[in-house]
């Protein structure tokens, strides 16, 4: 009993007083014994972190001083929102909502991941915020800055932490403005209610899925909608009625109406044609998620071998990764073994590798909200067969060809990228015996396309139009390949052969740089990876 109400003293955060001694059990239950115990203060003074994501003060080997996220100074987003109120022209508005908790049952849910344009814009990591931004040309900043973020709440404190709070909105985040995000509902009215040249740009909260039941609102009704659309209906100022605007609609439901209007236009595409431009911040920051998912690849090259699952190289990876500080995975990481490698997007990962098989493992971590996107096919033998060889061989070939032409000078497009991967393995394939047919490689072989943006997320940018030019600071995956069914129209040698080789590739003034360059591709340093003789 003495020894584990000491414990219990101890994990309190109380300590033995120098001068008494610990009293008996007996005395301890008396209510007149003055305690013999002293408080003092914590040793971990960061501990609970007293905001909602890393800070200086509480994670200073996670963020600098001089940092308002993980690598990101303020200025960084400073000179985003900047641009983006710049490029969006006198009397816009901006209105964009954050990630919400995604559930994976009932109450179970989903380690929380911000979504990516609010974050681009604020580095406020915390779920169901908003951000708003209104034209202010007389102002220093050129523009208004509000935020609605998660009030300050002991009971939600006590549950799952601190939070940045209304004033840490301000005096951390830098917003002129901060509200709790309660009272959205009430203030959006006013931010809605336009001029004649007033545009308002909005983002809904990101869709949990594209399937429609996965929407994470309802529509309005025709008839609710029409009410709600009455806010829009006039070039000039307008007032609305208690009866024409419900202050019970959630914020999504008015947003969702707004972008009906013609005085409302969706922020997707703007803000895209700002991220599809990297800084040197930004280039940095996925140099290193690069780097760790490379030095991963080569980890599971040397932990592969004959009857392993593919679930274990799987967990390899991820255990990997989250040792170097990714903060998750970018995506379901594919990891087909032999045919299985035939299903371009193969993630049940539950078979068991065979000698004579090849691995195709395509896998990225996420670092700091950058994704990275890296594929590799190895041996699990270590050593590849003569037609595995000549089948990566001109893989390979094709591979590394499409990344030099990755020039900026060049003016190429993705669109153009991709035509002359079909052509350069379509020459590839006839060297080692493939007789080929027009549509063979595009219909059969080959049918993805070669390349997306990559970025904060995966497939970047998506309102990208393929075939603009590629310019200085774009980021694009190169990765064709080669999938060769169960079909005597295609020698037999490679029957079953799945192989795809990709890499991430910036545009700079100096050409390509392959960001994950330090993933073994070629064939020696391939074998060398499997066999424990390279890193």
């Amino acid at each position: 009993m003495r020894n584990t109400l000491l414990r219990n003293a101890l994990r309190s955060g109380i300590k033995r007083s120098p001068v008494q001694a610990i009293p008996s059990t007996s005395s301890i239950r008396g209510a007149s014994q003055i305690r013999p115990y002293s408080l003092f203060n914590s040793p971990h003074p960061s501990k609970p972190p007293p905001y909602g994501q890393p800070h200086p003060t509480s994670h200073p080997h996670l963020v600098k001083p001089h940092e308002l996220t993980p690598g990101v100074p303020p200025e960084e987003y400073e000179s985003r929102r900047r641009k983006l109120m710049e490029s969006l022209g006198e009397g816009s508005k901006v209105i964009c909502m954050g990630g919400t908790v995604k559930l994976m049952s009932q109450s179970i849910f989903y380690r929380f991941r911000q979504s990516t344009d609010f974050y681009y814009l604020t580095g406020f990591d915390e779920p169901d915020a908003t951000l708003v931004l209104e034209s202010a040309p007389s102002t220093s900043r050129g523009y208004r800055y509000t935020l609605f973020v998660p009030r300050k709440d002991a009971h939600d404190a006590l549950w799952e932490g601190e939070r940045a709070g209304v004033e840490g909105a301000i005096t951390i985040f830098g917003a002129d403005e901060a509200h709790p995000n309660t009272s959205l509902s009430t203030y959006l009215p006013s931010y809605l209610n336009v001029t004649s040249g007033e545009i308002i740009y909005a983002s809904l909260p990101p869709k949990a899925s594209s399937s429609v039941s996965s929407q994470p609102f309802v529509p309005p009704s025709p008839r609710r909608r029409s009410s709600l659309l009455k806010l829009f209906s006039n070039s000039t100022p307008t007032t609305t009625s208690s009866s024409e605007l419900n202050p019970n609609d959630p914020p999504h439901l008015l947003l969702a109406a707004a972008l009906s209007s013609e005085h409302a236009k969706p922020l997707e595409r703007p803000i895209q044609q700002l991220r599809m431009i990297k800084s040197p911040v930004e280039l940095k920051m996925m140099k290193k998620a690069a780097d760790i998912s490379s030095a991963a690849h080569r980890r599971v090259m040397r932990f592969a071998e004959p009857h392993k699952r593919e679930r274990d190289l799987e967990a390899t990876f991820e255990y990997e990764c989250s040792m170097r500080g990714a903060e998750r995975q970018a995506y379901v990481p594919v990891v087909a073994s032999g045919a299985n490698a035939l299903v371009i997007h193969y993630t049940r990962n539950d078979c068991v590798l065979d000698p004579n098989d090849l691995v195709l493992i395509d896998a990225g971590c996420e670092y700091n909200m950058y994704c990275s996107d890296i594929t590799r096919t190895f041996p699990v033998s270590g050593q590849f067969s003569e037609p595995q060889r000549d089948l990566y061989t001109a893989m390979l070939n094709a591979q590394k060809e499409c990344i030099r032409r990755c020039t900026v000078a060049g003016g190429v497009t993705l669109s153009e990228l991709h035509r002359a991967s079909c052509g350069l393995l379509l020459e590839e394939l006839r060297q080692i015996g493939f007789k080929l047919t027009v549509g063979d490689v595009e219909r059969t072989l080959y049918p993805h396309f070669l390349s997306h943006h990559l970025g904060s997320d995966l497939h970047d940018c998506p309102t990208r139009d393929r075939s603009a030019t590629l310019v200085e600071g774009n980021v694009i995956s190169i990765e064709p390949g080669i999938y060769v069914p169960y079909d005597y129209k295609f020698p037999k040698a490679f029957h079953g052969l799945g192989i795809r080789i990709e890499d991430e590739v910036a545009f700079t003034k100096d050409g390509p740089m392959v960001l994950s360059a330090n993933a073994p591709k070629e064939l020696v340093d391939v074998e060398a990876a499997c066999q424990g003789s390279l890193d």
